[in-house]
C-alpha cells in the first residue's frame, strides 16, 4: 500500500511541479518506496528529474555501478513537457545484499555536453535493514532441566560387520571340513525323498490292478517303474524292452515278472500271481535305490 500512495505521489509530481521548474536548471530528486526491506528483498528507488526541454538529459542504464544494490529492472514513465520544462522519471527494481543497518544511496542523471556529461546527483535516501531473526544477546540463559532424557542407542554397524566376517568366515571352514559329507547326505535324503513319493504312486497303482486288472492299469504301472528307474540311474529304460532290460540288470528271472504283466496289456489276460510279479520289480528299484546310496557316501 506503501508503495502504490508513493507512485500516486510520483505521478502528481510529474503534473504539479513543471510550473515550478521553469527557471531552474536540472533539478534531481530520488527516494525508496519504502523504508526498509529485508536482505535480498525487491525495493522501488524513483528517479526524477525537471530540466530545460533543450537539454539532453539522461538516466542511467543497467550497467550503472549500484554498489551494494543489485540491479533487477527498470521502470520508465513517459516525458512530459510545458513551458520549455521536461519531467522525467524512472523507478530502479534494486536488491540490497548489505548487512549495514541503513544503507545510503543515490543515482545521478546525465546532462550530455559535446565530448563529456554532467552528473547531477538527488540527496541521498536511506534503506534500513529488516532482521528477520531476534538479536542474540550478550549473555546467555540455561535452562535448568534434571528429567532422564532417554536416548536411544545407535545401531552399532562395525560390530555387525565383524561378527558377519567372523559367520562367512565359520561357514567356508565348515565347508571345508564338512562339506562333502553334508552334500552327500543332502544328496541321500532327496533320493530316499524320490523313492517314498514312487512307493506311494506305486501302492495305488498296483493296488488298482489286482483289485481289476485291465490294459490300462498294467501300462501305467510298468511305465511308473520305468520311469523311476530312469530317473534314479540315468539311462534309457523307458525306452528299452523287458529283454534289454533283463539284460541290462544281469537278472534273467524278472523277465517272467514283465511277461505277467505284458500278457495283461497285450493279450488282456490276468495271471494269478500278478501281485508277486509286482512286488518283484519293486524289490529291483529298492536295490538300485540301495546301490546308488551307497555310492553317494563312497564316491571320492
Amino acid at each position: 500500500m506503501d508503495r502504490i500512495v508513493k507512485l500516486c505521489y510520483l505521478v502528481i509530481f510529474l503534473i504539479s511541479s513543471i510550473p515550478m521548474a521553469q527557471a531552474q536548471d536540472v533539478v534531481v530528486e530520488g527516494y525508496f518506496l519504502q523504508d526498509s526491506a529485508k536482505l535480498g528483498e525487491r525495493v522501488g528507488y524513483v528517479l526524477k528529474s525537471r530540466y530545460p526541454s533543450d537539454l539532453p538529459v539522461i538516466f542511467p542504464d543497467s550497467t550503472y555501478d549500484f554498489g551494494n544494490f543489485e540491479y533487477l529492472d527498470k521502470q520508465i514513465f513517459s516525458s512530459y513537457s510545458e513551458d520549455s520544462i521536461s519531467l522525467d522519471s524512472a523507478v530502479y527494481w534494486i536488491s540490497n545484499f548489505s548487512l549495514d543497518s541503513v544503507q545510503a544511496f543515490r543515482m545521478p542523471v546525465y546532462e550530455v555536453l559535446n565530448y563529456d556529461s554532467i552528473s547531477h546527483f538527488p540527496p541521498s535516501a536511506n534503506l534500513a535493514l529488516t532482521l528477520t531473526i531476534d538479536e542474540i544477546p550478550e549473555e546467555l540463559a540455561f535452562e535448568e532441566n534434571n528429567s532422564y532424557l532417554n536416548i536411544p542407542q545407535a545401531f552399532n554397524y562395525p560390530y555387525l560387520i565383524i561378527g558377519v566376517s567372523i559367520l562367512v568366515i565359520l561357514l567356508v571352514l565348515a565347508f571345508v571340513i564338512f562339506g562333502k559329507g553334508v552334500f552327500n547326505r543332502w544328496k541321500a535324503y532327496r533320493e530316499r525323498k524320490k523313492w517314498r513319493k514312487f512307493i506311494s504312486n506305486w501302492d495305488n497303482s498296483m493296488n488298482d490292478l489286482v483289485q481289476q486288472p485291465d490294459i490300462k492299469k498294467a501300462d501305467e504301472l510298468l511305465g511308473l517303474w520305468k520311469n523311476y528307474l530312469e530317473n534314479l540311474t540315468g539311462l534309457p529304460y523307458k525306452e528299452w524292452t523287458s529283454t534289454e532290460i533283463t539284460i541290462h540288470l544281469n537278472k534273467p528271472e524278472i523277465i517272467k515278472d514283465f511277461r505277467k504283466i505284458e500278457l495283461i496289456i497285450y493279450a488282456n489276460r490276468v495271471d494269478d500271481n500278478i501281485r508277486e510279479a509286482c512286488d518283484n520289480l519293486l524289490k529291483i528299484s529298492e536295490g538300485l535305490l540301495e546301490e546308488k546310496i551307497e555310492k553317494i557316501y563312497n564316491h571320492d
